[in-house]
C-alpha cells in the first residue's frame, strides 16, 4: 500500500532509527540499508533527526556517534573547533560545573544560529537590491568577516587579560572595516541615484 503525503510527513518528523553492529556498520532501519558516518552527517545538515542504538545491548549511543562525526569532519581538514575551546571542554570533565556546560552550550549555539540567520537575512534584504555589479563578492566577504567576529566569543572561563584585549582589538578593527565598507557603498549608491542620465544626441 502506497504511503499518503500525510504518512510521509509524519514519517519524516519521526527520528530515523539506526542500529550499530559490532563490526561498526550502521544500519538505517527506515531505508533498510547500511550507511556511513558521512550519511549521518548529511542527515544532520538536512535537518533530519536520528537515534543510534547499539544492536547488541540496545543502548542509545547517539551522543558518541555524533562525536565520531565531528572527529571525522575535523580530520578532513574542515577544522572548526578552536584548540583552546577543546581544552576548555576537556577541563570541565569532572568539574563541579560539568552538569551546567551542556545546557549552556545548547543555549549558546541556538542563539548563535539565530543571530547568523537574522544577520544573513538582514544583509541580503537591505543591500542586495542596491548593489552594483561586482559588489556581491564584497558583500560575501563582509558577511564572512562578521561571522569571524562573532566567533571570537569565549563561552567559558575568562581568558587571560592579554588574550582578551587582543580579541577585543581584532573585533573592533573588523567592525570598523565593515562600517567603512558599508558607508562607501552607501555613498556610491547615493551618487549613482543623483547622477543625471546621459541625453541622447
Amino acid at each position: 500500500m502506497d504511503k499518503t503525503p500525510e504518512d510521509q510527513v509524519e514519517a519524516a518528523a519521526k527520528p530515523v532509527v539506526v542500529k550499530k553492529y559490532a563490526n561498526r556498520r550502521l544500519y538505517n532501519t527506515e531505508s533498510s540499508s547500511y550507511i556511513t558516518l558521512d550519511n549521518l552527517g548529511q542527515m544532520v545538515r538536512d535537518g533530519r533527526d536520528f537515534i543510534v542504538f547499539d544492536a547488541k545491548t540496545g543502548d542509545d549511543i547517539t551522543r558518541s556517534v555524533l562525536t565520531q562525526i565531528i572527529v571525522e569532519e575535523e580530520s578532513k581538514g574542515r577544522a572548526m573547533l578552536p584548540t583552546n575551546f577543546l581544552r576548555q571542554i576537556i577541563g570541565f570533565y569532572g568539574d563541579n560545573l560539568q552538569s551546567v556546560v551542556p545546557r549552556y552550550l545548547d543555549q549558546a549555539m541556538s542563539s548563535f544560529t539565530r543571530q547568523q540567520q537574522q544577520m544573513r537575512s538582514a544583509m541580503q534584504q537591505s543591500l542586495s537590491p542596491f548593489l552594483p555589479p561586482g559588489i556581491e563578492e564584497v558583500s560575501r566577504q563582509n558577511m564572512a568577516m562578521m561571522e569571524r567576529a562573532m566567533s571570537l566569543f569565549t563561552p567559558f572561563r575568562p581568558t587571560e587579560p592579554s588574550q582578551a584585549e587582543n580579541q577585543a582589538a581584532e573585533l573592533q578593527e573588523e567592525i570598523l572595516v565593515l562600517r567603512t565598507e558599508v558607508e562607501r557603498l552607501q555613498a556610491e549608491l547615493a551618487a549613482a541615484t543623483k547622477r543625471p542620465l546621459a541625453r541622447k544626441a
